[in-house]
C-alpha cells in the first residue's frame, strides 16, 4: 500500500486541505498549520512535527513511524485506524481529541494532554508515558501492555474495561476515579499507600 503514496510537496500543507495517500517522509513540519485537514491512509515517517498546528484535523488510516517533535496541537483531533510506532514526541496537546481503534507501539511520549477526550478500543504498547493526563477523559476497552506510566493523571475520567494489569504505575494520581479499571494483584498491594494517601485514610504500622 506505501507504494501508492505521493511524495509530500512542502508548499501543499494548508489548513482545511484535504490529503490521500501522501507520504510524508522526513518532513520538517514545524510550525505547520494544517487546522481542520483531512488525511486520509496518509504515511508520515520521521517528520517532525514540533509546534505543528493541527487542531480539529481527521486522521483515518493513518501510519506515524518515529514521529517527533515538542508542543504538538492535536486539540480536538479525530484518529480513526490509526498506528502510532515509536513516536518520541513531548508536550502533545490533544484535549477534547476522539481516538477509535488506535495503536501506540513503542517510543516515548512526554506530558501527553488527553483531558475531555474520548478513547474507544485504543491500545498503548509497551511505551512509556510520563506525566500523561487522563482527567475527564472517556476511556472505552483500553489496554496499556508492556507500559509504564508515570504520574498519570485520572482525575474524573471515566473508564469502562480499561485494562492496566499490564503496565507499570508510578505514582498515579486520581486514584479514586480508576473505578472501571482492571489492575493486578501485585499492582494493589504496590499502590496501597498511595490508595489510602489519596483517600484520606490514615494506616497504623
Amino acid at each position: 500500500m506505501a507504494d501508492a503514496h505521493t511524495d509530500f510537496a512542502d508548499e501543499a500543507l494548508e489548513p482545511d486541505g484535504v490529503y490521500d495517500e501522501v507520504r510524508f517522509s522526513g518532513t520538517d513540519l514545524l510550525g505547520a498549520d494544517a487546522g481542520g485537514a483531512r488525511f486520509l491512509d496518509c504515511l508520515l515517517d520521521g517528520a517532525d512535527l514540533t509546534e505543528a498546528h493541527l487542531k480539529d484535523t481527521h486522521w483515518t488510516d493513518c501510519r506515524f513511524e518515529r514521529v517527533r517533535g515538542v508542543g504538538t496541537e492535536l486539540v480536538e483531533a479525530t484518529l480513526q485506524d490509526c498506528e502510532w510506532l515509536e513516536p518520541r514526541l513531548g508536550a502533545v496537546a490533544a484535549y477534547g481529541s476522539g481516538w477509535r481503534r488506535v495503536t501506540v507501539r513503542g517510543g516515548k511520549v512526554d506530558y501527553l494532554n488527553l483531558r475531555g477526550a474520548r478513547l474507544r478500543e485504543v491500545r498503548f504498547e509497551d511505551c512509556v508515558l510520563l506525566e500523561p493526563d487522563f482527567a475527564d477523559a472517556t476511556l472505552t476497552d483500553v489496554t496499556f501492555d508492556g507500559c509504564v506510566l508515570t504520574t498519570a493523571q485520572w482525575s474524573k475520567a471515566t473508564l469502562s474495561k480499561v485494562d492496566l494489569s499490564g503496565a507499570r504505575l508510578v505514582a498515579p494520581q486520581g486514584l479514586s476515579s480508576l473505578r472501571g479499571a482492571t489492575i493486578g494483584r501485585v499492582q494493589l498491594i504496590e499502590l496501597a499507600d498511595a490508595f489510602a494517601d489519596q483517600l484520606g485514610i490514615r494506616v497504623k504500622d
